[in-house]
């Protein structure tokens, strides 16, 4: 069955169009009330959420929806996505649930699910929940409504188990840190983590408004946190995108280091520490370079569809434990059940404090191929896959490219865009070949 509404990160689109309503948010949940109410008399669920003026809305609708198919909610306020993912868990609730659009702006708004676990859920969940969205509503009565309540330490609890992740043994005390939460869900409590490990917090994107999340700042445009680094003479510097899952960072040069740099090294603290890494799940997008450097140290990598969710689904049944995206989201599942902006920020820190290294040094021989990015707008209904001047073209393209790089054309999940990409070791050849791709696709 197709999803109509569920995309690669939930359900994500522009506010009071469909399907980011409130009363599409209120049959939404009364869905996924019903869907819990098959397997348990009384479910509970948490609600999170960022900072965009539209969270008051959808949260409010969904609260209602849930309440109404007789499910308790608990409210906790904006907290970053892998917040809701680890209190979904300890606090033992049937589901947790996430108001963000993530690295989107503020014009957009999103919803989606972590099952009891704090795992993303399958697709057949997804399909059994949409299956109830457009179906006749079954309102509990009076006696069986769902209760609403506050969890007023939810940050702090948050707090706690990041900390957790970083070793006992080590300390952040002597390092100035810029912190840039990108004015989003994570604006109180990603300063407070890198302050109570001791460090010297310089706090940038940490003043929300409900309209500037990811404006200009965060981990979709690390220039900021660059500047700002240098700037303030810092160490180091941590940007984490509208709801937290994913993360940048950035070193005293003004260096940004992305996703696959970031989870190359987090694997080659491992192997320095002799801890058992297995393999590696990257995605449809993961640099050549890493994928090459991880074979020639006897590391198996493997590519995943682009989207956390997959990534996870894939270290699930090989059993392993690190994994990502270039664009930060970034797993390690000895310590969190999802992707954590400020958990691997941790890591890279501790890996650094542990080395007496910088970035820069524990990367040094990893040599990222250029990648070029080209994205093309689709008109409604297109069907980009039978245009045939783009088939040629890509064709030509990985002729020329031969062993020496790769093109990947894909629809995006999240937008309506078509993405297309050049990876070669040679720059102007991905410039040269991504935008003749580009100009074939916008022909067709």
């Amino acid at each position: 069955m197709a999803r109509q509404y569920f995309g690669t990160d939930g359900i994500r689109g522009t506010v009071g169009k469909a399907p980011i309503t409130a009363d599409f948010a209120l049959r939404l949940a009364h869905a996924v009330g019903r869907v819990l109410k098959r397997t348990q008399e009384r479910p509970t669920v948490l609600i999170g959420k960022d900072t965009r003026i539209s969270g008051y809305m959808l949260e409010a609708a969904m609260e209602a929806g849930f309440n109404a198919a007789g499910v308790d909610v608990i409210l906790l306020g904006p907290l970053p996505t892998p917040g809701v993912a680890y209190l979904t868990r300890a606090q033992r609730a049937s589901l947790g649930v996430v108001i963000s659009a993530s690295h989107n702006p503020y014009p957009d708004n999103g919803i989606k699910f972590f099952s009891a676990q704090g795992t993303k859920l399958p697709d057949a969940w997804e399909e059994e929940v949409e299956a109830l969205i457009d179906a006749e509503p079954a309102w509990v009565d009076s006696r069986n409504l769902g209760k609403t309540r506050r969890l007023n330490d939810a940050a702090g609890r948050y707090i706690e188990f990041c900390k957790s992740t970083f070793a006992n043994d080590l300390s952040l005390r002597g390092l100035k840190i810029v912190v840039d939460a990108a004015h989003g869900a994570a604006y109180q409590i990603a300063p407070q983590v890198f302050h109570e490990l001791g460090a010297d917090v310089v706090a940038i994107g940490c003043q929300p408004d409900g309209l500037n999340i990811n404006d200009g700042v965060g981990a979709t445009y690390p220039q900021a946190l660059a500047q700002a680094v240098r700037a303030h003479h810092a160490d180091y510097g941590i940007a984490l995108d509208g709801d937290a899952d994913r993360l940048q960072m950035v070193d005293a040069q003004g260096r940004i280091f992305n996703g696959d740099e970031v989870l190359f090294l987090m694997v080659q603290d491992r192997l320095r520490r002799s801890e058992p890494v297995g393999g590696v799940v990257g995605t449809l997008m993961t640099n050549m370079a890493v994928e090459k450097a991880l074979e020639s140290q006897g590391v198996p990598m493997v590519r995943a569809k682009v989207g956390d969710r997959y990534v996870l689904e894939e270290l699930q049944r090989r059993q392993w434990i690190l994994g990502g995206e270039g664009s930060g989201h970034l797993l390690a599942l000895d310590k969190h059940t999802t992707g954590d902006g400020l958990v691997s920020a941790l890591q890279v820190l501790q890996a650094c404090a542990r080395s007496g290294k910088t970035m820069a040094a524990l990367l040094d021989g990893l040599t990222l191929y250029p990648q070029v990015m080209v994205n093309v707008r689709l008109q409604p209904d297109q069907d980009w896959k039978s245009n045939t001047a783009l088939a040629q073209a890509q064709t030509a393209a990985e002729q020329e490219l031969g062993h020496y790089g790769r093109v990947l054309i894909r629809a995006s999940g999240t937008e309506p865009l078509l993405r297309v990409m050049v990876e070669a070791q040679d720059a102007a050849l991905a410039h040269r070949l991504a935008q003749g791709l580009a100009d074939a696709a916008r022909a067709g």
